[in-house]
């Protein structure tokens, strides 16, 4: 790409991890950036490094999308700054470990509002302009927990998950022949600190390490399966054999092995 046909994407929660990975990647692509994420720090530290190794701009938006209005702000900022976005990635995120019921309706609501919520207005409110300018990529950062039965603890992960699954794969046929590209990225267990945050990193690294992979070798494999616009993609054989095994074994199989493993990595409330 010259510079004049640059394209500029936004990444939610790019702060860390799987974010911060798709910026690179896009980065390393000739796209400009919009980052944002709650942590401003760690976006000024994200941008300083990025541009010192891309001939690319990234501009930073602090943003806690949590909060009431946070998505028409957070619109507001860029539109004050003369951005256009061309691409939208959907990551931010987090997992709330711990029984249903352990945990109140506020902090299950706020979770809600993060996952699905946010995902749809900001989708809803990005892809206009898109169809109107005939080109665009929105990428929404799923789990191969959406390909499986529900398990104990994180109740709320896989169904808000799958969610995303189905609103990917319908969006990506309501936009064929639009020039707009959907598509839902499933990673299985990709090592970044959100393992740390839901506290889950103990048995992560107990993992075998062919189950495991790097957020950057995540971010390629997804950008690629964005631009051929795949409407579920699910990086790394071995997650695609999970997610196939969860459709073909019986369920109730299904069910007791994610019990046995859910139990040796998740906090279940339980010790």
């Amino acid at each position: 790409m010259t510079d004049a046909s640059k394209r500029t994407m936004l990444i939610t929660g790019a702060s860390a991890g799987i974010g911060a990975a798709l910026a690179r990647e896009y980065a390393g692509r000739g796209w400009n950036l919009i980052v944002t994420a709650r942590r401003t720090e760690r976006l000024e530290a994200l941008k300083a490094e990025i541009e010192a190794v891309f001939e690319v701009k990234v501009e930073c938006v602090t943003a806690d999308l949590m909060a009431d209005g946070a998505v028409d702000m957070m619109l507001a900022e860029i539109k004050g700054k003369g951005l256009t976005v061309d691409g939208l990635i959907n990551n931010a995120g987090y997992g709330h470990p711990g029984l249903f019921l352990d945990s109140s309706w506020e902090e299950h609501d706020k979770f809600n509002r993060l996952m699905v919520d946010v995902v749809v207005e900001a989708t809803r409110k990005l892809l206009p302009g898109m169809v109107e300018r005939g080109y665009g990529r929105v990428m929404n950062v799923a789990s191969l927990a959406g390909h499986l039965p529900g398990s104990k603890g994180h109740t709320l992960y896989a169904a808000v998950k799958a969610y995303l699954l189905k609103f990917s794969q319908s969006l990506n046929v309501e936009m064929e022949g639009t020039g707009v590209y959907v598509s839902a990225l499933c990673p299985g267990f990709v090592i970044t600190e959100f393992h740390d945050v839901n506290g889950t990193r103990e048995g992560i690294n107990q993992l075998p390490s062919y189950m495991t992979m790097s957020a950057a070798e995540c971010a390629r494999l997804a950008a690629d399966a964005l631009e051929a616009n795949k409407d579920v993609f699910i990086p790394g054989k071995v997650n695609r054999t999970i997610a196939r095994l969860g459709r073909f074994l019986p369920q109730s199989r299904v069910k007791s092995m994610l019990r046995k493993r859910s139990e040796s990595y998740r906090n279940t409330g339980e010790n």
